[in-house]
């Protein structure tokens, strides 16, 4: 989600390419990271307004947040599954994701008319949220075929950490418009837009379409588009994943997991109400989590490398018990916050690029989008389930004793998750 003179280091693609090197990442993952970074920038300079604008400029109520909220997250759900299999199909996954990134920056230029109606921005967070639907997929799949099996959790720190860089200067970006032009959210839109189409001209000029592994998979000599059928999976063997008992536990444990997760957008406005700051350094929050997640993406990805990625995921989510801690407080300090939000960056560091990355070592290379799409549809499903329930509970018995009822789903999500992610991990250990 996601130190100045880090931040500005980090927009050099030939400083990363020397820092990736060391890691031994591939280029390509270093330029999908760029692409990454500069959409984040775009995105979360919307997303970290949205609860200023919904909830303190329209008085949104916790309920109503909550299902806009779940929107963000959940609505493109179905079409991350098709995005993924018209990727593995076609052998076109920079070209599919390509449209992704398209279509979110479209989102962008009609916020800009969208004025105050809930509604209509409900209906064009829906539309930005089809684009990151489309190109998350085929995005993650790339940089799983660019990279070598043992070395997956370590391209996705990398991608996850440069990811998280534009999720740091997202929000800031934003403050410092907001603060120049108090209630310019127009502004904001305009300038998240230009992000939002430099990101997609360098996917479009500096990532190969076609890695190695994805290369080794087709016929010889023969192109993406005319692979032949017999070479390509069908939409039966993608939805057949959901059976697969290499993959099935995997899904399972993720729904779990996610379900019993509050969203990081719902955490930030329980601690604007139990600390009373002013709503205007809101996006700062996003940053003090963004720079967590830079600091630990790579060193929790090398981690997961070496002893196992479910020990490193599980630990995470244990992250989120002091999170929900901190939130059942009736009245908390600064030092409660900054807590909180270190743990909170931790969740995601740890959890994030671990999960693809455990899902790209047991899928078969011809379904990596395929079964990244499944992935990740499973779990968007489950933040919109656990968004509306959170905000639903919050609004009928209070903020503590909702965190309450999460507390308990979240430790027997673990509990049930934690044999499901070992049989992953034990299937991708006898295929290495």
């Amino acid at each position: 989600m996601y130190q100045v003179e880090a931040s500005k280091a980090l927009l050099k693609p030939r400083l990363w390419a020397g820092r990736a090197a060391r890691l031994r990442v591939p280029r390509n993952v270093v330029m999908l990271g760029l692409v990454s970074l500069l959409t984040d920038v775009s995105s979360e300079m919307v997303a970290t307004v949205l609860p200023l604008y919904l909830v303190f400029s329209l008085g949104a109520s916790p309920l109503v947040f909550g299902a806009i909220d779940g929107t963000y997250g959940g609505a493109a759900a179905l079409v991350q599954v098709a995005s993924g299999f018209v990727s593995d199909r076609w052998r076109r996954p920079k070209g599919v994701a390509g449209l992704g990134y398209g279509l979110s920056a479209v989102g962008k230029v009609a916020l800009v008319g969208a004025g105050n109606t809930i509604g209509g921005i409900g209906a064009i967070i829906a539309v930005d949220r089809v684009g990151k639907g489309i190109r998350t997929a085929p995005r993650d799949a790339l940089i799983s075929l660019s990279s070598a099996k043992d070395r997956l959790a370590t391209s996705f720190g990398v991608h996850r950490a440069m990811d998280s860089v534009g999720a740091m200067l997202g929000p800031l970006v934003a403050f410092g418009i907001l603060f120049v032009a108090p209630a310019r959210f127009d502004a904001v839109f305009v300038v998240s837009t230009l992000f939002a189409v430099l990101g997609l001209a360098v996917l479009i000029l500096n990532v190969d379409g076609r890695p190695q592994r994805l290369r080794r998979s087709e016929p010889d000599g023969a192109a993406p588009a005319d692979a032949g059928d017999k070479a390509a999976p069908s939409f039966r063997a993608a939805l057949g994943l959901l059976a697969a008992p290499r993959f099935a536990p995997l899904l399972l444990a993720a729904g779990q997991l996610s379900v019993a997760s509050v969203s990081d957008a719902m955490i930030y406005v329980g601690l604007q109400r139990n600390i009373d700051f002013d709503p205007a350094v809101f996006p700062l929050l996003y940053v003090m989590t963004a720079i967590v997640f830079m600091g630990l993406a790579i060193p929790f990805g090398q981690l997961a490398d070496r002893i196992g990625k479910v020990p490193v995921l599980l630990g995470g989510q244990a992250l989120l018990f002091v999170t929900y801690g901190v939130l059942m407080m009736g009245s908390v300090g600064y030092g409660a916050l900054v807590l909180c939000l270190l743990a909170l960056g931790g969740y995601f560091a740890a959890t994030e690029g671990v999960l693809t990355a455990l899902a790209g070592t047991v899928l078969p290379e011809k379904l990596q989008a395929s079964g990244i799409g499944l992935l990740i549809t499973v779990t968007s499903l489950g933040r919109l389930a656990s968004s509306l329930a959170f905000g639903g509970l919050w609004f009928a018995i209070g903020l503590q004793s909702a965190v309450i009822c999460f507390v308990a789903a979240l430790a027997l999500a673990m509990m049930l998750a934690a044999p499901l992610l070992l049989r992953a991990q034990r299937a991708a250990a006898l295929d290495g």
